[in-house]
């Protein structure tokens, strides 16, 4: 019986997928993969996304492997934040075992399928990380710039951004509070009613960049995602400080949707080549753009944004948003504002799209006259 054992060991041993495995760098995925977090049984759990519409708990999965001796034991990362930042420090290598042993061992369906892998619909979708900071680049497509002016006005407006394009515009947007996932509630600020939409690509952070020049930058891109910067119009009231408020424009609760999850770089391929974003509002479509619109490219962004502070693993890096936003005109003829009840969807292609619910905010109680006014209390209609 030994003899046997051993025998039959050493065949699994010498199979074609084993020789590919057991941590050597060079292998390759059987299957793209894309990674999220999910609530599953009550709690957050980081998922690598097969085909768009199953979930393999990675923990799980990796225990399951390591019942295996010829895997020796990987820490598995707490968050998602963990797992960019060791993704080239062997965890891609794991993850594409993983990958390879349930997809080659066909336990994706039916009797051999385990309980660790799971339907999509059947979880949770969660925001994929909390990043540690956001920096989203503001007017970065050429539409989107003078969009609230006349035809005439947006055009030349465009053609004198064209011949001079100068340096890119990046501000640091709220994340705790903020971020948000697939299927939650955007919620409108009490006396807020000019808030905004503007879908755009989420560039994650895969290693630490300071004074990374645009032709290097793809080299500490991790991967991408969807993202919406929501954003308040409202302003500030005229008597306060002069100028712009981009904290109140920009840095409500929930005003920082994305997901549903990342697709790691290798798997998207080059944004500047095959981006495509829409934003549609109870199915109508208010936002459609590509790459070509875009003033300055994601590494650009990322050789401005690395000249000012460093960029760590889990950073995120949004794009900018096209034409089509309420505040324009350009489809609309009007301004036109999310209202409580509606919802609207956000997608990238070959990423994935997330689905997000308008929802007002009841009146807050007491307060000492320092709290955000109502934009009907300085600003007409």
């Amino acid at each position: 019986m030994r003899v046997i054992a051993v025998v039959a060991a050493l065949a699994v041993l010498g199979s074609p997928m084993r020789a590919a495995a057991q941590g050597d760098p060079s292998i390759s995925s059987a299957e793209p993969f894309k990674l999220g977090t999910f609530e599953i049984a009550g709690e957050p759990r980081i998922g690598i996304v097969l085909r768009d519409a199953l979930v393999v708990e990675l923990a799980a999965a990796n225990r399951a492997l390591e019942r295996d001796p010829a895997y020796p034991p990987v820490p598995m990362p707490p968050t998602m934040v963990d797992l960019i930042g060791r993704y080239e420090y062997g965890m891609r290598t794991r993850l594409y075992e993983i990958v390879n042993s349930v997809v080659r061992g066909s336990r994706l369906t039916g009797a051999q399928r385990p309980p660790w892998v799971h339907d999509v619909k059947s979880v949770d979708i969660l925001a994929p990380l909390m990043p540690g900071k956001m920096l989203n680049a503001a007017v970065n497509f050429y539409t989107h710039v003078g969009e609230t002016g006349t035809a005439e006005e947006q055009k030349k407006a465009e053609a004198e951004r064209r011949a001079k394009r100068g340096v890119p515009y990046l501000f640091i947007k709220p994340t705790r509070g903020a971020v948000v996932g697939d299927g939650d509630n955007v919620v409108i600020p009490h006396g807020r009613d000019r808030v905004d939409w503007e879908v755009e690509l989420g560039i994650v952070i895969g290693r630490a960049a300071k004074y990374v020049p645009a032709d290097k930058a793809a080299e500490h891109i991790f991967g991408y995602m969807v993202t919406v910067d929501v954003s308040d119009r409202g302003g500030r009231p005229p008597d306060s400080r002069p100028g712009s408020d981009w904290f109140v424009g920009k840095g409500h609760d929930t005003f920082a949707p994305m997901g549903p999850w990342i697709v790691p770089k290798e798997f998207y391929g080059d944004p500047m080549k095959r981006l495509r974003q829409t934003l549609t509002i109870d199915g109508k479509v208010m936002q459609e753009a590509g790459a070509s619109d875009m003033i300055h490219s994601i590494y650009e962004l990322i050789e401005y944004g690395s000249s000012i502070i460093t960029l760590y693993p889990g950073d995120v890096v949004n794009n900018g948003t096209s034409g089509g936003t309420g505040m324009g005109q350009a489809y609309r003829g009007a301004e036109r504002f999310l209202k409580p009840g509606e919802t609207f969807t956000a997608s990238i292609d070959g990423i994935g799209s997330i689905t997000m619910n308008v929802v007002g905010e009841p009146a807050p109680a007491g307060g000492t006259g320092s709290r955000l006014p109502a934009v009907s209390s300085y600003r007409k209609q």
